[in-house]
């Protein structure tokens, strides 16, 4: 039995994990970033594009500028003055550093969820323990994302989609860079959230469970992966995971009314709330 709800007054309360990827060559921050704003129902991530690093640039910089120009933008806003593809916007016209990045940023407004994304990174809404909706990827090509750069040639804004999906009350939005999303499949990411649902992980995030798991995979060489099946289709020679920096938000949509204080640190609280709503509509 599903439960019911004020469809029209809801908030999320997230959790996030990232594991940055260590290689030499590479800087030790990685070049994932990413935020999420309570009071203005905020979620940012971008993944900065690693082929600059062949260019001496550290994308990561770029990433994390753009993400903290994102959060300054939003610290003083209503969740229903949020509009996510102008945050993004002002976010990437502030940004100086060299380099370029995917970029996702999501808000939630009422039961309204609305996002501007850019590229491969981007999210996922569960419902009933199924994927309900999960955005578009862009790219030009097999592993070449739109991006966001300080270039002449670059569609900067122009680029970015706009999106939005209702939620309810029990929903479970994984917002994450490829590093999450292409190594595991999505009825992995489904079967995990059932589990931890379920109890079967104990007070872990969830957020770090998943990092973890697309961790697993992307080590592996002999697993199949999303970017592995994605790399047949382009007809080229690819086998397992992938490795990358791999970033995961966990955002629980819940009434608003629940009883949450920003910063509070009991895991059992976001466990039952997930058991209360979530687990119930499965």
């Amino acid at each position: 039995m599903a439960a019911t709800t004020d469809l029209g007054n809801l908030t999320m309360i997230a959790d996030s994990f990232y594991i940055p990827k260590k290689k030499e060559g590479f800087p030790p921050a990685g070049e994932d970033a990413h935020f999420f704003s309570q009071s203005a129902q905020v979620i940012g991530v971008a993944d900065g594009v690693g082929g600059c690093s062949k260019s001496g640039i550290d994308s990561g910089e770029y990433a994390r500028e753009l993400m903290k120009n994102a959060e300054h933008y939003v610290k003083d806003c209503r969740p229903a003055d949020v509009d996510p593809k102008k945050v993004l916007g002002k976010a990437y016209s502030n940004t100086a550093a060299k380099g370029s990045s995917t970029a996702c940023i999501i808000s939630l407004a009422g039961n309204l969820l609305t996002a501007a994304n850019v590229g491969d990174s981007g999210f996922m809404v569960f419902r009933g323990g199924k994927i309900f909706y999960r955005s578009p990827v862009q790219q030009y090509d097999f592993n070449w994302p739109y991006q966001l750069k300080k270039a002449a040639k670059n569609r900067g804004m122009e680029q970015a989609a706009e999106l939005a999906v209702e939620v309810r009350s029990g929903d479970v939005v994984i917002a994450g860079t490829d590093g999450l999303f292409d190594n595991l499949f999505a009825g992995e990411i489904e079967r995990i959230v059932m589990e931890y649902c379920l109890g079967t992980y104990g007070k872990l995030p969830l957020s770090e469970i998943l990092a973890m798991a697309a961790l697993g995979k992307s080590l592996d060489k002999t697993t199949v992966s999303p970017f592995e099946l994605a790399a047949r289709k382009a007809r080229r020679k690819y086998s397992g995971g992938k490795y990358d920096d791999i970033t995961v938000v966990v955002a629980y949509v819940v009434p608003a009314d629940s009883s949450y204080d920003e910063g509070d640190d009991d895991d059992n609280f976001i466990v039952e709330l997930l058991r209360k709503f979530f687990c119930l509509q499965t």
